[in-house]
């Protein structure tokens, strides 16, 4: 029986527009569109960064594009803090589209920081990030950022591909930060927050997951640091009385073996670059970062704007396509999960 394609609607947030993100996403777009007939595309910017886009007319009706206007001219390349407030009505219109249920899922584009961050005099006003940001607008205290990636047959001497799943603690910190930002309550919310999405999105029964220590060869038994004995493994045992498939802490150095990959669902790395650096050392720059713990799906790129290259054709839009996959597929386990509760 040949199953028939499930209709999503997705809404992308274009980004930073003096980078790379406008280009990728009607790039990515048109291809996903090509690959899933019953899906439609809400593309969200100012409609004259997509004038020399080529969208094929059998698309027309399928590929929209919700015109926010920009706040001054764009040249590719170079930054305008004046645009700032613009990328954030783009990110809020498309949080506000999928939680009033006009979208299914919504992809974002990369940003630049430090644009966003021009001008503010307060600490407290610090644009740290998507995943922080997005929280706030959905009202949720805790969410974690995870990134995705399908490594290929051969990889690694893989017999198969395979997923590979990174989750964090915590994220944009300085490192200085980051013992203090760890408690149990914390940890223990990373852990039940990764297992109820990975269930609830992922559709995955019940997901193993693996956490790393802190410290080099996860504190030593106290002797290089004692966050592990005095928070990550109390988290961990408590995790465990709730019925969650969790073990740890592991090493930071030795936690990511290629041998686990068939048997493991999810690595938590305590802070970013303990995860990300190994996650995008392999991923080949197709990951895609989700958002865990959100009402709504968020999935996005896992690379920057590259102003370097912005405007001159070159940019890959393979993360972004990638990105639309995983937004498709997680909105298609939520939309069958409903009809099987029903």
């Amino acid at each position: 029986m040949i199953q028939q394609p499930v209709p999503v609607n997705l809404v992308i947030s274009s980004g930073e527009p003096a980078g790379i993100g406008p280009e990728v996403s009607i790039a990515a777009a048109v291809a996903f569109l090509q690959e899933q007939p019953a899906s439609t595309i809400t593309l969200l910017g100012d409609c004259s960064l997509f004038l020399a886009a080529d969208i094929p007319k059998e698309l027309s009706s399928r590929l929209k594009v919700e015109s926010i206007a920009l706040a001054s001219p764009v040249i590719a390349g170079q930054l305008n803090p004046t645009n700032a407030q613009y990328v954030l009505s783009i990110l809020d219109a498309a949080v506000q589209g999928c939680l009033d249920g006009h979208f299914d899922a919504m992809v974002t584009a990369p940003i630049q920081k430090s644009v966003m961050n021009q001008g503010n005099t307060s600490s407290d006003d610090l644009f740290t990030g998507h995943t922080e940001y997005l929280a706030k607008l959905c009202h949720q205290d805790h969410v974690v950022m995870m990134l995705c990636a399908i490594l290929p047959t051969g990889f690694l001497g893989l017999q198969k591909s395979c997923d590979l799943r990174v989750a964090l603690v915590t994220t944009h910190l300085p490192l200085r930060d980051v013992p203090s930002a760890l408690n149990q309550q914390h940890i223990l919310e990373t852990i039940q927050i990764v297992d109820q999405d990975l269930r609830k999105k992922f559709g995955i029964a019940k997901p193993v997951i693996r956490i790393a220590g802190l410290n080099p060869h996860a504190g030593e038994s106290g002797y290089l640091g004692h966050e592990e004995i005095d928070v990550i493994i109390p988290a961990i045992e408590t995790a465990k009385d709730l019925g969650i498939q969790v073990s740890g802490p592991y090493p930071g150095d030795t936690m990511f073996d290629s041998k686990s990959l068939d048997d493991v669902d999810v690595f938590i790395a305590m802070y970013h670059d303990q995860g990300l650096a190994p996650f995008k050392f392999v991923s080949f720059g197709g990951g895609v970062n989700v958002t865990l713990g959100l009402p709504i799906i968020r999935t996005s790129v896992d690379h920057g704007t590259a102003l370097d290259i912005a405007g001159r054709g070159l940019a890959d839009p393979g993360s972004m396509l990638e990105a639309l996959r995983l937004a498709y597929q997680l909105a298609v386990n939520v939309k069958n999960a409903k009809n099987l509760s029903t």
